[in-house]
């Protein structure tokens, strides 16, 4: 029985980059479940369990567009100093919440620091970048 849209399954896998060097893995972890065709993991990702049967493994090259996207202007932002809290003691790298227009929260890195601007990122730290993945088809639920 091959996976398919609206199936939920379960993998295991191994995420790396172009270099090598890798960003995520379900070694040691129970398997990733979710529901395929649902927007629950990346379309690429989604694209290459669907039509996988349990136990059959395989890597697949995922382009960032199908993935987290590229990394976009648009979803930069400057901020004057005075709008963080005082109490924050602002770092390079540093993770920290925004809320959207709806009330959402936004996760945003902090990418350049002067005297009163603020550069904050919410780009997915993995926007832009072509992903390589090894998956395991565990089971299909």
């Amino acid at each position: 029985m091959s996976a398919k849209t609206g199936d939920t399954v379960k993998v295991h896998y191994r995420g790396t980059l172009d270099d090598g060097s890798q960003f995520d893995s379900s070694a040691g972890r129970e398997p990733l479940e979710f529901r395929l065709g649902t927007g629950q993991v990346i379309k690429g990702f989604d694209d290459a369990v669907t039509g996988m049967n349990p136990g059959d493994k395989k890597t697949v090259h995922i382009p960032a567009d199908d993935a987290y996207g590229q990394h976009r202007a648009d979803m930069m932002v400057q901020i004057q100093r005075e709008q963080i809290p005082a109490d924050i003691n602002l770092e390079l790298g540093m993770q920290l919440m925004m809320q959207g227009q709806n009330g959402q929260p936004i996760p945003v890195k902090v990418t350049d620091i002067q005297e009163d601007v603020v550069t904050l990122d919410a780009n997915h730290e993995l926007a832009g970048q072509d992903l390589t993945f090894e998956l395991e088809l565990v089971a299909i639920a």
